[in-house]
């Protein structure tokens, strides 16, 4: 096949003024254009090099981030673009001591996922030995080191960074003049690791590294990153000065280096969060919210409380002489929020509504509250855990659910024989097993049962009975470990299969695409393929997040309010799912406090987004009705008695006695024996208005806070 056939057409990038970036960063829109980009540049370095002088040598990364390049690159391979014959490669890291055999094994993962899959040579591969015996450590490293100068020098590097800011495995300390070597592991690494490895204990402490003077050897380099979780450690090590703190600053020095990022991984960057700083921008309405929710966040002010000072000090002041005060700004971005927000009267009803959760557990966490309303509307809702999430079993949840069949075989009616050599047979598998190896087949499936059953517990959690719920097991996933398969055909029509039996109206999928071993974005592709070949109407496709990462205020369309009681069985919801971590159970809750800083409200707010420019949220999140946190009001008095208060189901324009008039809507309430609320009744067009005698306003926002299941939009 020709050569051309194999190449795509040239991805898009996001392009603006790198004022502030001291080296050179390629952002792109979508995830998957990041990796044919870079496999793109390889493909061409070793076309060149191998012209050239007859080799290419490559210096190569393991983790999840590259697993899309060396999936690109062995479609390249396959299409006859590449030839891997001539290539000689050097890895970067393995842990110390490893196995070549474990599963953790970075020799194991490249040979997996890349190497076995091309036609390399097997003496062109160079990787760490991670069963060196320690007295020979230092000098297999200067060995290794010799093996790369002897091959010519590494041509082309591929880096990952660390949360640490770590390349390779050159954690905070290590300086520019470091050569290959062996290193103690940061504490953050080995947490980040600890999923991996099933607990931070199984985590290795050492690891032999190439050195950060090895990598600024080569004669170019390529970082690749991707997800919100990197954001903050790439903006450092792009914007920041140099330092031993941030091995990854040490790029600064090279001649040649390109940060290639997702949007995600670049939201930290000047250009991408501010870009108003660096150049003129375009005013869009969307630019304008974006910036001023900056400034409330950076201010630590609520949105109608930022004064034209705030702006000037900001450097907004083209925004605000474009707009010639800070209240009409204000007053657009407070509106464009309080729209977003919609009750349950507002949502779907009636209507065949499907869920797909990557694992048993991202419903309730990321969107229990918004199950709940759904439910609550009569939709048809069914939930397809898409794979069995077993791999977060730990080995002690089998033991403690064995010992309760065990105990309960007679009343059950089980033949307690039967259940004792069943339990030997698992407690001999476990006690065989080294930590973080496969488990046997019968414990993978016991460990699967055990997610099943937390994921319905956490459904009836949120109201939702146990018939909604479908448990898909895809293949891909059943590995027995946290590296998982491709996507296939198989996996693909599970989920057509699905889509085709409900035939739904309303789709919901996992967009929180920053989950570090990649299944979420594997299961976001299963299903877009699935719909792709699904014949009858198309459904509404909606993206939620909240496990891994979250959607901000300004990307939110809707917002929908939950009441604290939602809010409680939210929490006991992802306490069921994640088998009593009460830190699961607390992260649908938790995550939103931005929002409101934000508003100022003391309400929380986590939001989701909706495929194809619409979004939706479930969020603990207060109606934007005028009450005091937004405009100025003191503190709410303690000794006010909410439950005096009922709230009715309309809304509209506030009275005159309000401070803020224009836009605003307000609650009608009505007093139920307390002489703080004295409602002015209803005007002709229904609307309320309501006194603001005795500075009643501000009680009338805490009530609202209070109860604000009960009060529904316009």
């Amino acid at each position: 096949m020709a050569r051309t056939a194999a190449r795509r057409a040239p991805p898009t990038t996001i392009e603006s003024s790198r004022d502030r970036e001291r080296l050179r960063t390629v952002v792109f829109p979508e995830h998957s254009d990041l990796a044919a980009a870079v496999a793109e540049r390889i493909v061409e370095v070793i076309h060149r090099e191998t012209r050239a002088k007859g080799r290419t040598v490559l210096g190569l990364a393991t983790g999840s981030t590259p697993l899309g390049v060396y999936e690109e690159l062995i479609r390249r391979h396959q299409a006859g673009d590449v030839d891997f014959a001539h290539v000689i490669t050097f890895n970067l890291d393995e842990y110390y001591p490893m196995a070549p055999d474990s599963p953790h094994s970075y020799r194991r993962y490249m040979w997996e996922t890349f190497f076995a899959q091309v036609n390399i040579a097997k003496e062109n591969v160079h990787i760490p030995e991670g069963v060196t015996p320690r007295e020979r450590v230092a000098e297999a490293c200067a060995a290794y080191e010799e093996a790369i100068r002897a091959a010519g020098g590494i041509d082309f590097q591929l880096l990952g960074i660390g949360k640490t800011g770590h390349v390779g495995f050159n954690e905070p300390g290590s300086d520019a003049t470091s050569r290959t070597r062996i290193v103690t592991l940061d504490t953050l690494t080995r947490k980040d690791a600890a999923a991996d490895f099933f607990g931070v204990e199984n985590v290795p402490r050492e690891a032999i590294t190439m050195g950060v003077a090895t990598i600024l050897d080569a004669k170019e380099i390529a970082l690749l990153a991707t997800g919100e979780h990197k954001a903050a450690i790439v903006a450092r090590a792009v914007e920041g000065d140099i330092s031993t703190d941030v091995a990854a600053t040490f790029l600064q020095r090279h001649p040649s280096v390109t940060f290639y990022l997702d949007l995600p991984a670049a939201a930290e960057l000047t250009r991408i969060k501010t870009p108003w700083i660096l150049e003129g921008v375009e005013w869009t309405p969307a630019m304008v919210e974006r910036s001023v929710v900056w400034l409330a966040e950076r201010s630590g002010r609520a949105v109608l409380k930022l004064s034209a000072r705030d702006y000037a000090e900001n450097q907004l002041s083209p925004l605000l002489a474009r707009a010639g005060s800070a209240g009409p700004i204000n007053g657009q971005v407070f509106n464009r929020l309080r729209d977003k927000i919609r009750g349950r009267a507002k949502l779907p009803a009636h209507e065949r509504v499907l869920v797909f959760s990557p694992h048993p557990d991202d419903d309730v966490i990321s969107m229990g509250g918004i199950l709940r309303k759904l439910w609550e509307n009569e939709n048809a809702i069914v939930v397809a855990y898409m794979t069995s999430g077993n791999i977060a079993v730990f080995d002690h949840d089998v033991t403690r659910h064995l010992d309760f069949v065990e105990r309960a075989a007679r009343s059950l009616g089980l033949d307690a024989s039967a259940v004792q050599r069943a339990r030997d047979t698992v407690n001999a598998g476990m006690e065989q097993k080294a930590p973080g190896e496969i488990d046997i087949p019968v414990v993978q499936n016991l460990k699967k049962f055990i997610r099943e059953s937390e994921a319905i517990a956490a459904l009836a959690a949120v109201g939702i009975p146990a018939s909604a719920a479908r448990f898909l097991d895809l293949p891909f996933y059943r590995t027995g470990e946290v590296r998982k398969r491709p996507l296939s055909d198989e996996d693909i029509t599970i989920v057509q299969r699905l889509i085709e039996e409900v035939r739904p109206d309303l789709v919901f999928v996992a967009g929180d695409l920053s989950d570090p071993h990649g299944t979420h974005r594997t299961c976001k592709a299963a299903v877009e393929r699935a719909l792709e070949r699904y014949a009858a109407q198309k459904p509404e496709v909606w993206l939620y997040r909240g496990a891994w990462q979250e959607w901000s205020l300004t990307e939110a369309d809707v917002l929908v309010p939950l009441s604290q009681d939602e809010l409680n069985a939210l929490r006991r919801a992802g306490v069921l799912a994640a088998g009593g971590g009460q830190e699961f159970g607390d992260r649908g809750a938790r995550r939103p406090a931005r929002a409101a800083r934000v508003l100022r409200d003391g309400s929380l707010c986590n939001s989701t987004r909706l495929a194809v420019r619409r979004c939706t949220a479930h969020c603990p999140f207060i109606m934007l009705a005028p009450h005091s946190p937004f405009l100025g009001g003191g503190p709410t008095d303690e000794r006010f008695n909410y439950q005096s208060i009922e709230f009715g189901d309309r809304c509209g324009p506030v009275g005159r006695h309000l401070p803020f008039r224009q836009g605003a809507t307000a609650a009608l309430a009505r007093p139920r024996g307390s002489r703080l609320l004295r409602g002015r009744g209803q005007r002709r067009d229904g609307t309320a208005e309501v006194c603001t005698r005795f500075g009643v306003w501000s009680r009338l926002g805490a009530a609202v806070c209070h109860r604000v299941d009960r009060a529904r939009p316009e």
